[in-house]
């Protein structure tokens, strides 16, 4: 708590997950660079390989670029803050760092499952409609929804989470090793009615809007595959798979999340209390550029060609 003025206000927020870190720093600093190194490297492999070879300069490959890009934005959102905090004496951290490592972290959360959303679209098109899917999923379509995942997932952060900017806060210790919402919320001197309406907006607009979009998709693709051929039914399986694991893990994250601070607050040791909020963070951007880059036969076959040069 710093003054400001002739009142007192806080201005910055103590992250208190690192005060038991102790001599295991070094370790933990290492294992966090070589893991956010990691996500990275192979992220931007991805990328790379999508851009130079014209062969993948496809809807679906678009759409997977941007997934990735997503990824790189949501890790790097998280990973230099925990980084940084390692060796700090006093693990603070500001009111407009915090705000923005927030915006970052929800904005990417939006636009993973949004993105998701516009791939399985894709995949409909393809597999239920293929005589109109170069007129439909053209280029510039793609680069369209591309710009309004982003836009959007923006606009839903900021109209669903703008009201904290202006709490008045009555403590300044965050019992986590990040800058999480509902955390930041329970510090301020009273718990307006804004938070239970923004949680309720932000889940309608950025989880369930999307995750409908991916199930309507996926249902018509199953109704569509039962009755096609064999060996169309492979193909849509391995094109959809990756997808399909994608938006599972992203379940099984927001479920560890929901529990997490829903219930198991106080049941919880501290070490699994700070790392399930993370889950997503930590794994589904390493799990996104493996699951495509070897399950999808078009990448599959460059990285191959790429080792026998």
């Amino acid at each position: 708590m710093e003054k400001m003025g002739n009142s007192s206000e806080t201005v910055s927020f103590v992250l208190a997950a690192y005060g038991n870190v102790g001599e295991l720093k070094h370790l933990y600093f290492i294992i966090i660079l070589v893991w956010y190194f990691s996500i990275c490297v192979a992220n931007t492999v991805l990328i790379v390989i999508i851009r130079v070879d014209r062969r993948l300069h496809e809807p679906m490959y678009i759409l997977l670029c941007n997934l990735c890009v997503s990824e790189i934005n949501g890790s790097t959102s998280l990973y230099p803050l925990l980084l940084s905090q390692m060796f700090s004496d006093s693990h603070e951290v500001t009111l407009s760092w915090c705000f923005l490592q927030m915006c970052c972290l929800y904005t990417s959360a939006s636009v993973e499952l949004c993105s998701l959303a516009a791939m399985a679209y894709d995949r409909y098109i393809s597999i239920c409609n293929p005589f109109t899917y170069n007129v439909i999923m053209n280029t510039e379509r793609v680069f369209l929804m591309i710009l309004l995942v982003w836009v959007y997932s923006f606009l839903s952060c900021i109209f669903s989470y703008s009201f904290i900017f202006s709490l008045k806060f009555c403590g300044n210790i965050i019992h986590n090793a990040y800058c999480d919402h509902q955390l930041i919320i329970r510090l301020s001197c009273s718990v307006p009615i804004q938070s239970f309406i923004s949680d309720i907006s932000f889940a309608i607009v950025s989880v369930f809007i999307p995750f409908s979009l991916i199930l309507v998709s996926y249902l018509k693709i199953l109704r569509v595959c039962r009755k096609t051929s064999k060996e169309n039914k492979q193909k849509a399986v391995t094109t959809c798979t990756p997808q399909i694991v994608s938006v599972s893990n992203l379940c099984v994250g927001c479920i560890c999340y929901f529990i997490d601070f829903r219930f198991l607050v106080s049941q919880v040791p501290d070490e699994v209390r700070i790392i399930l909020p993370m889950y997503l963070l930590i794994f589904q951007p390493v799990l996104t550029p493996f699951m495509y880059g070897f399950n999808l036969p078009k990448i599959s076959m460059v990285l191959v060609g790429c080792h026998l040069l």
